[in-house]
């Protein structure tokens, strides 16, 4: 019998680093090194690598003298970094971009295997608890903790707003997407100067690139269950074939003049909050059969597929199967899913603003709708609201501080607080669904995994330690809890709608992946 190591230590002192653990470290520092290089050397700005390269090197210098070395390789990936960006600005360096791309892409993806086989994919397989509250990366509060949320946060914010401060970024990526969508990523006037950027391309290249590579760290490190794997492979699939390639090919197919749009068949309305706005669908109605297809898609997705799935399976099979906001919170967020708080206070925040954003976008499409019908609104009112939602809601609550809070407030912010699809999806698990959670109090060592690793902010242990099923608005059914549970006390079930919150003997339907 295979032996799991589902260790319950949460504070233990961490081992030493394995020398294929550094080499795969150093490899991922050159890949960073170079998205930094070209972030900074590929523009004719040259503020930003001056006061970039002066604060990595103060960084770098200070973060390693106040912490005795403490930190070596990230005081040298800064150092590093800030000696980079100031020999770019003083030897003025241009930058190959495919050379770049795949540096980048290279050294990133093959360090980051490396280390992550090393450090999860050996050995006796299980969670390793170990030092997680500990360790800078995960830590609340920690300084490489706040570092990574700055850097995030500021990512997004550019990436929004200034796009032309990425411009090395988007200029690096621009050979891979002239190859594959036959479009450029940075536009000019006719006299040679920039006039614009398509920076989304650059973002959904940096956020499927983050999935597959965090979502293969993720394999190893659960690769104890069998449950744990077929969903990361699914979210994988999700966000590589149909939110990235498939998008792509539609645009490519549009440039040669087939009736075909951008579409992201993923997203259901109302987290695809323009799906049934009115100049959205009169502009699906001109593309013909393929118009037709979407409108279909959309209508039956929304109100068909969501609530006879999410009867049968709960909203895990959104959730924590397809949906590309789940699929980067489940791999990229993973090492930040024990930082979500478990308090009264967060449940009750998160139920007013998750609902309040759910009738927000309810109201808003139903005024646009009627709009459309009766023309009772100006056409600047009624784009307002779209805009005012878009900027409001999509862009800084989704964007913003839904991923850049990852290593202050865990993994799921948006999830939790924000997404009016889990909105949705949780008012039909919790009142229609067969879906729930069994639990074995008998069992219950009340070590604490389960409420430690879950992402979405519940006690778990509360429910474990009394027997109690657990039938959750807000559990997307990611199954973390039951696999970090070393006695087996919670088992991820779909049966009767009647009787859900009270103890099941009966483990008839338990999941087949469990």
């Amino acid at each position: 019998m295979q032996q799991y190591d589902v260790s319950m230590s949460l504070g233990a002192k961490q081992g030493q680093m394995k020398s294929w653990e550094r080499i795969g470290l150093v490899m991922l520092s050159f890949g960073v090194l170079g998205m930094l290089a070209a972030f900074l050397g590929a523009g004719d700005n040259q503020l930003m690598p001056f006061l970039a390269g002066l604060v990595m090197l103060a960084t770098g210098g200070i973060l390693y003298t106040r912490n005795r070395g403490k930190f070596l390789i990230f005081s040298l990936l800064l150092f590093t970094g800030g000696l980079l960006s100031l020999s770019f600005l003083w030897f003025k360096l241009h930058i190959n971009a495919s050379v770049w791309l795949i540096w980048i892409s290279g050294f990133t993806a093959l360090g980051a295997l490396i280390y992550t086989y090393q450090r999860f994919g050996k050995g006796i397989s299980g969670i390793e608890n170990n030092h997680i509250f500990h360790t800078e990366i995960s830590r609340p509060g920690g300084t490489i903790t706040w570092f990574l949320s700055i850097t995030f946060t500021g990512f997004y914010v550019l990436l929004y707003w200034f796009p032309g401060y990425l411009h090395g970024l988007i200029y690096v990526t621009e050979p891979f997407f002239q190859w594959f969508i036959g479009k450029d990523t940075i536009y000019y006037t006719q006299d040679g100067s920039i006039s614009g950027y398509n920076q989304w391309y650059l973002y959904g290249f940096i956020y499927t690139l983050a999935v597959l590579i965090m979502g293969i760290r993720f394999i190893f490190k659960y690769r104890h269950n069998r449950y744990q794997i077929v969903r990361t492979v699914s979210v994988m699939f999700f966000q590589l074939f149909i939110a990235f390639l498939l998008p792509g090919v539609l645009e490519k197919l549009n440039a040669t003049g087939s009736q075909v749009e951008t579409f992201y068949f993923s997203y259901f309305w109302p987290l695809d909050y323009d799906a049934l706005f009115p100049s959205n669908l009169a502009h699906i109605a001109t593309l013909g059969m393929f118009g037709k297809f979407l409108i279909y898609w959309m209508l039956i997705g929304a109100f068909v597929a969501v609530p006879v799935l999410t009867y049968f399976f709960g909203k895990r099979w959104y959730c924590s199967w397809v949906c590309g906001c789940g699929g980067l919170a489940e791999t990229a967020g993973d090492p930040f899913r024990h930082l979500s708080s478990k308090s009264l206070k967060s449940w009750q925040i998160e139920r007013i603003t998750i609902y309040s954003v759910l009738v927000l976008i309810f109201l808003i499409t139903v005024l646009l709708l009627s709009n459309w019908r009766w023309d009772f609104l100006n056409s600047d009112i009624a784009l307002s609201l779209k805009k005012g939602y878009g900027f409001g809601i999509s862009s800084i609550f989704a964007g913003v501080i839904g991923t850049g809070f990852y290593p202050i407030l865990g993994n799921r912010v948006w999830c939790r607080f924000g997404c009016p699809q889990a909105a949705i999806l949780g008012i039909l698990q919790k009142y229609f669904s067969r879906f729930r959670i069994t639990t074995n109090g008998a069992q219950c060592i009340s070590c604490g995994n389960c409420s430690t690793y879950c992402e979405m902010g519940i006690d778990v242990k509360y429910y474990a330690q009394r027997g109690q099923n657990i039938v959750r608005a807000s559990c997307v059914g990611c199954g973390v809890c039951s696999a970090v549970c070393p006695r087996g006390v919670l088992k991820l079930e779909n049966s009767s709608v009647k009787n859900r919150t009270t103890l099941s003997l009966d483990h008839a339907s338990l999941d087949l992946f469990d």
